[in-house]
């Protein structure tokens, strides 16, 4: 943190860690001058809207040099240019008031692991026609990468590692008071703070909402789950219940501002395993409740801070906008949404993000060598709509969609292609606790369009799993992958429509190999063998189509091969959680359940009974 923070601000417990980072200076100039080319280890991102117009949104004007500080962003600097040196990124009044607009900065922080997260971030404010930015680079890897790829970034000085860091995590923590410190840093410049977590993204310029409230000191968003207003006004602060979350807040200069960031160092500072967002809900409601004349602001924390709770119905949480589709139903328009209420780390938030299409990969992630394969999932109406939605209900919907899956990625794994996965459709909610299926008060709809990590382990999924054990690794995209802008023409346009029929019927034989505009028809319950031999010619094919899954493969003809299969792929199912009044209430997926004569989704029912159905 020397790069922004003084020693003499801070508890004595990190004056050892101020000192390390002055040495990391030393350490990394080295670096720094080793890095003569401009080249980057990673193809960049198509360009942003931005970009292709000219990149002029922050151009300056003709009485002002172009820097490193004011340059466009997503312009790189002169090719072959030499890093400058470590002190140039140093965050400084200059550099905030080079990037800032109308007195306004908007900040997000990160290390190398959310390269990505970062860059997507960028690109939608900046789609927006919001370029007042700047990212806090907490290693040197991404400051490089960063720089190069013309986006404004400042040196952290944490030296921290380029690996993810787990939620909870000591390295999460040291990220959450990194947070708290830059924040300390950031408000004696004097300009207003809209900060920001990487693993959320804008949807609108958020910057004439938050002008809206001139009177307020502090805008934070929440988790409150259940609408307090039906428009786009702030939430009733009477009525949230849920804790102020400080992925997205906006802060302005003032004394009591001021005051509330100090006291919330000190407090992070003096205890390493304290969370940064509950030490700050525990301030702001030191002293909370009397109304701001208007009503629509509350004094809180000394009574002086004036605090506004933005909107969850359109500044998002993740069960507010992937779950319950709030503004839908409300008829507004979201400015952001953070991926929050989700269950596979950092994986499962860049997963929901792909699936509602917001997120911004490299172009390889859109032509997987050996070709997609996608299906259209066939759900009875029955089990979507029929009866009282129950644990029961639910597990039969889900299971049945399971069973889909389950052929769709030994087809996959056979023919070598990367999966696209189906929509998936729920019953009932998950949470962490006990619930009577969806949260009271809340507009979820039942059934619902589920994220993907409510029933799988995506951060399993994506793991690199040994072979001689699982068998190969089966590859798969979002269920929106198909219809994202960014997919090509050429992929998209190669497909072929596989539909299954009768073996020994009439229309199954009679097959026109000339006919490119007639499906593909594949026999039921087709053997490994002859699902090779009838599709391995059109392995140039990019995306095969499937009208059905069920029954459209009859079984692995080696035991070995099918073993690692199941191994695999019984891992990538979660649990459900959970039933109300019970010590374990959640309950396991289970991949082969059909294969369980009177399988019931029911709890454990001791704690030698509560592991995973793998064996």
């Amino acid at each position: 943190m020397a790069a922004w923070c003084s020693a003499e601000s801070t508890k004595p417990v990190f004056v050892g860690i101020y000192g390390a980072v002055l040495g990391g200076f030393a350490v990394s100039a080295l670096f720094f001058l080793l890095s003569s080319s401009s080249s980057l280890s990673a193809p960049t991102l198509p360009l942003p809207a931005a970009a292709i117009a000219g990149a002029n949104l922050s151009a300056p004007t003709p009485a002002q040099p172009e820097t490193m500080y004011n340059r466009p962003i997503w312009k790189p600097p002169p090719r072959r240019a030499r890093m400058p040196s470590p002190r140039a990124f140093r965050l400084t009044r200059d550099m905030v008031a080079a990037r800032a607009r109308d007195g306004v900065i908007v900040v997000t922080f990160g290390n190398y692991a959310f390269l990505d997260f970062i860059l997507t971030w960028g690109r939608h404010l900046t789609d927006l026609g919001v370029d007042n930015l700047l990212v806090g680079a907490m290693d040197t890897k991404l400051l490089r990468e960063l720089y190069f790829r013309g986006v404004p970034v400042f040196d952290m000085g944490s030296r921290m590692a380029t690996k993810d860091a787990g939620w909870g995590s000591p390295t999460f923590h040291k990220m959450g008071r990194e947070k708290v410190l830059l924040i300390n840093a950031l408000l004696p410049f004097g300009y207003e703070l809209l900060m920001c977590d990487t693993d959320m993204v804008w949807l609108k310029n958020p910057l004439p909402y938050l002008a809206r409230y001139p009177e307020a000191d502090l805008l934070t968003s929440s988790d409150q789950v259940i609408p307090t207003v039906t428009d786009d006004s702030l939430e009733n602060w009477r009525e949230v219940t849920g804790a102020f979350n400080i992925g997205i807040f906006h802060w302005r200069p003032t004394e009591p501002a001021k005051r509330l960031a100090k006291d919330w160092k000190d407090l992070v500072i003096s205890d390493d395993k304290l969370w940064d967002q509950n030490a700050f809900n525990d301030l702001v409601r030191q002293k909370f409740g009397q109304p701001v004349q208007g009503g629509d602001l509350v004094y809180s924390y000394d009574g002086k801070l004036k605090l506004g709770v933005l909107p969850a119905s359109i500044f998002c949480s993740g069960h507010t906008y992937f779950v319950q589709g709030m503004y839908k139903q409300l008829h507004l328009e979201p400015y952001a949404v953070h991926t929050t209420f989700q269950y596979a780390g950092t994986e499962g938030k860049r997963h929901r993000l792909r699936e509602a299409v917001l997120f911004f990969d490299q172009p390889s992630y859109y032509d997987s060598p050996g070709g997609f394969l996608s299906f259209k999932p066939n759900i009875p109406k029955s089990l979507l709509l029929d009866g009282a939605h129950t644990v029961e209900s639910h597990f039969e919907l889900v299971n049945y969609e399971l069973k889909q899956i389950r052929t769709a990625l030994a087809v996959a794994s056979l023919l070598k292609r990367t999966l696209v996965m189906p929509p998936l459709w729920c019953r009932l909610d998950r949470m962490w606790f006990g619930h009577p299926g969806i949260l009271e008060g809340t507009m979820t709809r039942q059934p619902f369009l589920c994220p993907m990590d409510h029933v799988f382990e995506v951060h399993v999924m994506l793991k690199d799993l040994p072979k001689e054990e699982f068998g190969p690794h089966i590859d798969f995209r979002e269920y929106s992958f198909l219809e994202n802008p960014s997919l090509p023409k050429e992929v998209k346009d190669s497909l072929l429509d596989v539909q299954l029929c009768d073996e020994h019927s009439s229309r199954c034989s009679a097959v026109d190999e000339t006919d490119k505009h007639r499906p593909f028809l594949l026999p039921r319950n087709s053997t490994e063998e002859k699902l090779l031999d009838l599709l391995s010619p059109y392995k140039d094919v990019k995306i095969i189509q499937f009208s059905s899954m069920v029954d459209a493969f009859g079984g692995f003809a080696d035991a070995a091969v099918e073993k690692k299969f199941r191994n695999r792929v019984k891992r990538y199912v979660g649990l459900w959680c959970c039933v109300e009044f019970r010590e374990i209430g959640h309950i396991y997926y289970d991949m082969y359940w059909d294969e369980k004569p009177g399988w019931k989704p029911h709890p454990p029912e001791t704690r030698e009974q509560d592991h995973p159905p793998w064996s």
